[in-house]
């Protein structure tokens, strides 16, 4: 077999941006001819981009995507290219991978299997293409083929894994390519970034071209593409149970390429980073795409000097430092549509000064350690920090109802109510900010909150996007420390210092998260089990009674009112403003995990719990 010059593409890719789409695949097919490259795998659905949703059920929309492949044949002249794109055939629509070599189409690959977990809804809109069968489809006046096909470039047999196709088993068609004696296997992907997903990559790569004995080149969609899916942008190349070519991911360019000859050597490996450095860079690039996509001068956040906030500005400052340091301080003001291009020497904070507003809302419950917090970060970081007192408007509010109920509102019995007008008496001011600066409110849940519905709506989970609501409370607070250290930002000290609170109820009562709820550590092990694991509270039990140190009825109380709370808060998790996919589970109903807003809370198997 021949040692020829492969690559495989990853592209920035938006839904309905036929420009800008057909753009980046050019410019990524002009740079691999530029390195020579011979064969180029693009990503699945790389023409209209994996997020388009419901368009895909149009007949108009897969016509325009053809339209768009006839575009890019002149540009594949003395190439062969591979791309993803949807296909109609009558009332079906196929997921599938075009080959063309030196400006000709040779035929259609249809994808076999379709991801359905997670938050991947393929069966809404793709038929699965059935094993061993090819037809005929017209293109250009002509008949090309169609379904599950193989190619030859050279000497070299190749045939393709759209995605989903390599994650099942036995049934793969990976198996059936390795009967027909190929010698390369190209997966084009649209594979949704998860911390810790690129291990299982690695994993799938070594262990396919190991049973399949060949070649096997991985290539996946990069960005924010269309709001809360991630996608890192891998390419990968393994041969004989070795991974031997890896790029960086989660690139704040436009697209990239890594080509790599087809022999068993190590060619520039990159290392795979860790959880924590993984997180803060697919959630910079995020929020990168998504300020920039929406056509956003930049974001409005209401810093309480607590965790969840001071995450989110960091990560702000963090998409700021990256996408200088990759793209260079031009290109990102004009990718991020920024027209005052900083000119002081420290053009990272005078962008942060433009892009990220801060503002401190305090009341009587408020102490002065958390407003030291909150303006020593945003000083660390150059962010705009405003400071006011909330206390008129909410005196205002509690004073009408008192007079229409005809009563006060006391702690002792109207505790709830108390806490959450707080909450709700900041959102106005804050959303009248994000208007004025046309900015992106961030809203500041977390997953943790999510779960036990610990956040007043139209109050703290106000916003445009969350951030942080796919990721555990407990992951943020050790992502903190690691942040202070590891990413050099000294004005974390005192966020560290602080103990999580809401500060809503007066200072003497020693509010503290933890206390109104339970040990997040806690609630992380019971989420895994109950959300990821979908086990039932006494299965979570039993598992947690062998694991954790704690009393039996102490446990069982966490489980109960765990269970209790997540049933009665369907309908906040409904309502929460849309966010990004960064763990291996996350609970917004849009995307990873459907309940019922009614129920009947688990009355039956809590109840069990009680018979132990």
């Amino acid at each position: 077999m021949s040692s020829i010059k492969i690559a495989g593409a990853t592209v920035n890719q938006t839904p309905l941006d036929w420009s800008g789409n057909l753009k980046r695949i050019i410019q990524a097919i002009e740079e691999a001819k530029k390195q020579d490259v011979e064969i180029l795998c693009l990503p699945e659905l790389a023409i209209t981009g994996y997020g388009s949703e419901d368009l895909f059920l149009s007949y108009w929309y897969p016509k325009k995507a053809i339209a768009q492949l006839e575009l890019l044949l002149p540009h594949c002249q003395g190439i062969t290219v591979a791309v993803g794109l949807p296909v109609r055939i009558q009332d079906k629509v196929y997921n599938c991978v075009a080959v063309i070599e030196d400006g000709f189409l040779k035929g259609f690959v249809a994808k076999q299997f379709m991801a359905i977990d997670g938050v991947h809804y393929e069966f809404r809109w793709f038929t699965p293409w059935q094993a061993n069968e090819v037809v005929e489809l017209e293109f250009q006046n002509q008949q090309v083929p169609f379904g599950d096909l193989t190619f030859y470039h050279k000497d070299v047999h190749y045939g393709f894994e759209i995605c989903e196709d390599a994650w099942r088993g036995k049934l793969r068609p990976g198996y059936r390519l390795c009967e027909r004696k190929v010698d390369l296997i190209f997966n084009p992907s649209a594979s949704h970034f998860a911390m810790g997903k690129t291990q299982l990559r690695k994993e799938l790569l070594e262990e396919s071209s190991s049973i399949f004995d060949c070649y096997y080149c991985y290539a996946n969609l990069l960005g924010n593409e269309a709001g809360r899916m991630i996608f890192d942008g891998e390419i990968l190349l393994a041969k004989s149970g070795k991974l031997i070519s890896r790029n960086k991911l989660l690139s704040f360019q436009d697209f990239q390429v890594k080509s790599f000859y087809l022999e068993s050597t190590t060619q520039d490996l990159a290392a795979i980073n860790s959880k924590n450095e993984e997180f803060v860079q697919a959630s910079a690039l995020a929020l990168f795409d998504y300020m920039r996509k929406s056509r956003s001068t930049g974001f409005v956040l209401s810093l309480s000097g607590g965790a969840d906030s001071s995450s989110i500005a960091i990560l702000v400052a963090e998409m700021v430092k990256r996408g200088i340091d990759e793209l260079g301080l031009e290109t990102f003001c004009e990718k991020a549509g920024i027209k005052n291009i900083p000119t002081s020497s420290n053009p990272e904070k005078e962008l942060m000064k433009q892009i990220l507003t801060t503002a401190y809302q305090g009341t009587k419950n408020s102490s002065d350690e958390t407003f030291s917090s909150a303006e020593t970060l945003a000083q660390s970081i150059g962010a705009t920090f405003y400071h006011w007192e909330i206390d008129e408007e909410v005196k205002s509010y509690t004073a009408k109802i008192e007079k229409a109920i005809g009563r006060k509102l006391t702690w002792e019995k109207d505790d709830i109510t108390l806490q959450n007008i707080q909450a709700r008496t900041r959102s106005p001011i804050i959303w009248m900010l994000a208007n004025i600066n046309n900015a992106l409110l961030l809203s500041t849940s977390n997953r943790s909150e999510g779960d036990v519905g610990y956040a007043t709506m139209d109050g703290d989970t106000s916003g445009s996007i969350s951030p942080i609501a796919a990721v555990d409370k407990y992951f943020i607070l050790n992502w903190l420390s690691w942040a202070e250290k590891n990413l050099e930002r000294p004005g974390l000290a005192k966020v560290n210092s602080l103990q999580p609170t809401a500060e809503l109820r007066p200072l003497e009562r020693t509010q503290t998260d933890e206390k109104d709820l339970m040990p997040y550590a806690i609630i992380v092990e019971i989420e895994k089990l109950a959300i990821r694991d979908r086990r039932s509270p006494l299965d979570i039990y039993l598992i947690l009674s062998e694991e954790l140190k704690l009393e039996p009825d102490t446990l069982k109380g966490y489980i109960k009112k765990f269970f209790q709370l997540w049933s009665r808060n369907q309908w906040k998790r409904e309502r929460l403003a849309p966010s990004f996919h960064l763990d291996e589970f996350n609970v917004d109903p849009k995307t990873w995990y459907r309940f019922p807003i009614l129920s009947g809370g688990f009355a039956e198997e809590l109840a069990q719990l009680d018979q132990l």
